[in-house]
């Protein structure tokens, strides 16, 4: 199958620069240009209505594999890209999108570019109208919002930060979860499968079974004293009773902290502090790939530590996960420690539901920050319930059919928006797996995507094998580090069979839901490019000055306006709150990313504006050296960070993992190196080459560039809490090739 040359600002041309241009809508009066293929010869027919547009342009029309021309009200003439359509062919280094197909189109909640402009052209001319629709007509409010569907000031100078949105509007985001999708007839539907770490066990509920066993859990947490507005700590693994407690703390009004169950006592203990929890949550042990890991252990420690602290908690409920560890070889403390078992199931299986208003918090969570103390992310009831249902039903072109499966844990924003919640208001079946992606072989995931006919795979690339079908996936989806061009080929190419569409999603755990995602369907792909905001989100690039800029340009990414998932405060510490996200500049919600936008207005992500390096006046993003690092055919991944230089004020280190079977070699570095020459320019060559057999990550799939500083200035003595680690061994291995 060949390649199909387009033209690049016929993808989204005419439109886009107003779009682009301070997001002044109500400019926008042009029809969008339509893709069509051709199908006769297979190729690519590009055509727009141009009916007000500006007719200084020698317009014709251009068929992709002609070079004869047409009437001159039909597309603009510019340069060539080139495309292959999805599901035809793998994309090559030479494919500059990727085009949704035919086929896929038809059936796609946004099926045309033309869509979704005017779906987007309402989320911002008219946000009070679009967002109150869409809650009013797919949620369950038992009390209706005032006349003000949201409120906001994002500007430090006019007074306090305030976001709100559906205030007065009374609902419960457990109902909207489970009763409300009973009543519609789901109560026989899968809700969650749950697969173990080891082989071979498994689990499921429906969605009235897991009614029931949140309301046996809520009523156990009202008779302990729990009530709305209290804080429940929550240290997990990813078994069911993960999300059930979540619902269940959800369904009484309760406040839930999930702390990903591989944080330090420490770091537990901290969090314990700051949020004075009426009860801990957590499980004996837990098994992650052969290694048992002891969370109990982890929480008694923790325990200790808060109540030396001043802050003393009563209740631990405590999960016997058999497979990990027997009760009888659990350490206990009588009077303080329950028996998950041994109580909960004895409760009524029905429980009132407590109403509350869409600004009432509905959960904490817990992110790392620049001083080391991790800030408390608020996020409240309404906006986030409406904007993460929303989020997860268009990105991934959401069907009642789809077996979804993201594989982040709760304990991150990802596993509450797009593990729990997103998927469970749209009626999902999810998929929870509690174990290691390599256990007991590299092929477990694709073991598991064909066991349950997977359709819709959210995740951090990575390496997998490629012995299994998978032919049930229907749509991927990126989350963690920004996608590399060549990483994105190969999640395209081999994990999707060059048949499935990318939504490689951008945002934070501040921001509740994507902000800049693919639509499957609506858009042709750029591969690595995160494209176009989603509906309601106003992305705009700023220099150093905070002046917006226009069209093609690199800068600092912020957002202005509120979204209904923005987060409302850090707990407990507004002023930061302010400092941290909304003092950089005023007016605007700064997101501490980097970001590019090419000529024809997509999104290239560049990581956090804390990774560039400043190489003797030059500023470098670390992610536009590990892309052209990773483009060398023996490069499989690679990080780069900035280390002290005596000459040039920074130098380049980069730590490079080669593909499987490459020994590290002379020859290898000195062929990276002339790579990164090669593509960006001499002053951006890498000082050092560090040879990485994996690099440090988090289970969500974050390289933890904060241990990769230390070990490249040699500060081996400062490498903090590694237990959040998927793979802690991977640290000694660094520091053992240091010097290699």
């Amino acid at each position: 199958m060949k390649s199909i040359s387009i033209s690049p600002r016929p993808i989204i041309p005419l439109l886009l620069p107003q779009l682009e241009h301070r997001y002044k809508i109500s400019r926008l009066n042009h029809r969008l240009p339509l893709l069509h293929l051709d199908s006769a010869g297979g190729s690519l027919l590009l055509m727009a209505s141009l009916n007000n547009h500006n007719h200084n342009h020698n317009h014709h029309f251009r068929h992709a594999d002609s070079t004869a021309s047409l009437p001159s009200s039909a597309v603009a003439k510019i340069s060539h890209l080139k495309a292959v359509v999805l599901g035809d062919a793998p994309a090559s280094e030479e494919d500059d999108v990727v085009l949704p197909s035919h086929e896929f189109s038809r059936q796609a909640l946004v099926p045309s570019q033309q869509k979704y402009l005017e779906m987007y052209k309402a989320s911002i001319e008219n946000p009070a109208g679009f967002w109150s629709g869409i809650a009013s007509s797919e949620f369950y409010w038992k009390q209706g919002w005032g006349d003000q569907v949201y409120s906001e000031n994002l500007d430090v100078r006019r007074g306090n930060i305030k976001i709100e949105w559906f205030k007065g509007g009374i609902t419960n985001v457990c109902y909207n979860c489970l009763d409300r999708n009973i009543d519609a007839g789901l109560a026989d539907k899968i809700a969650l499968y749950w697969e173990s770490n080891e082989p071979g066990f498994d689990a499921t509920l429906t969605y009235s079974q897991l009614l029931q066993r949140v309301c046996q859990l809520a009523n156990y947490l009202k008779s302990v004293g729990v009530r709305k507005g209290d804080a429940v700590v929550v240290y997990l693994p990813m078994l069911m009773e993960l999300p059930i407690t979540m619902l269940a703390c959800t369904r009484i009004g309760a406040v839930h902290s999930v702390v990903f169950a591989g944080f330090s006592s420490e770091s537990l203990a901290q969090r314990i502090v700051d949020c004075k929890p009426k009860v801990v949550i957590t499980c004996n042990a837990v098994k992650r790939g052969p290694k048992t890991i002891f969370l109990k252990d982890i929480v008694d420690a923790a325990l200790i530590d808060s109540a030396n602290k001043g802050i003393s908690v009563d209740v631990c409920l405590t999960y016997e996960n058999q497979l990990a560890l027997k009760r009888e070889k659990t350490k206990w403390k009588e009077g303080r420690d329950i028996w998950w078992e041994d109580v909960v199931p004895k409760y009524p299986t029905s429980c009132d539901v407590e109403w509350v208003d869409a600004e009432d918090p509905l959960f904490l969570l817990y992110t790392s920050g620049s001083t080391g103390k991790p800030k408390g992310v608020l996020h409240t009831t309404g906006g986030y319930m409406v904007y993460t249902a929303t989020t997860f039903k268009y990105a991934f072109d959401y069907k009642d059919s789809d077996v979804y499966w993201c594989t982040a844990d709760c304990g991150w924003i990802t596993g509450h928006s797009y593990v729990t919640y997103g998927p469970m208001l749209n009626g999902a079946t999810i998929l929870l797996y509690e174990g290691a992606p390599n256990y007991p072989d590299p092929g477990r995931c694709w073991d598991i995507v064909d066991k349950y006919k997977v359709t819709i795979f959210y995740t951090a690339p990575t390496l997998y094998v490629t012995r299994y079908s998978r032919k049930s996936l229907r749509v991927l989806g990126s989350v963690g580090e920004p996608i590399n061009p060549s990483a994105w080929r190969w999640f395209f190419n081999v994990v999707g069979g060059s048949r499935c569409p990318i939504s490689d999603t951008w945002w934070q755990t501040e921001t509740g839901g994507f902000m800049i995602t693919p639509l499957p369907g609506a858009w042709p792909q750029k591969p690595g490019s995160a494209t176009f905001p989603f509906f309601g989100v106003q992305p705009v690039i700023v220099d150093e000055k905070g002046v917006e800029l226009d069209g093609e340009c690199s800068g600092y990414l912020c957002v202005k306006s509120s979204w209904p998932g923005a987060f409302r405060t850090l707990y407990g510490d507004h002023e930061r709150y302010e400092t941290t996200y909304f003092k950089p500049f005023p007016g605007y919600y700064f997101t501490g990313d980097g970001c590019s936008r090419d000529k024809d207005g997509y999104h290239w992500l560049t990581g956090r504006v804390d990774d560039v390096i400043n190489v003797s006046g030059h500023r470098i993003g670390t992610a536009e050296v590990e892309s052209a690092l990773v483009s060398h055919p023996q490069c499989a991944e690679a990080a780069v960070v900035g280390v002290e230089h005596q000459v040039k004020g920074q130098g380049i280190y980069a730590f490079v993992t080669p593909v499987e079977g490459i020994s590290y070699s002379e020859e290898l570095r000195k062929s990276l190196i002339l790579t990164v020459r090669t593509q960006i320019g001499a002053f951006a060559a890498p000082d050092k080459i560090h040879w990485a057999p994996a690099l440090p990550k988090t289970r969500s799939g974050k390289i933890m560039r904060r241990i990769l500083r230390k070990i490249a200035a040699r500060q081996l003595d400062e490498l903090g809490d590694t237990s959040t680690l998927a793979d802690p061994g991977v640290v000694d291995q660094l520091i053992k090739l240091a010097d290699t």
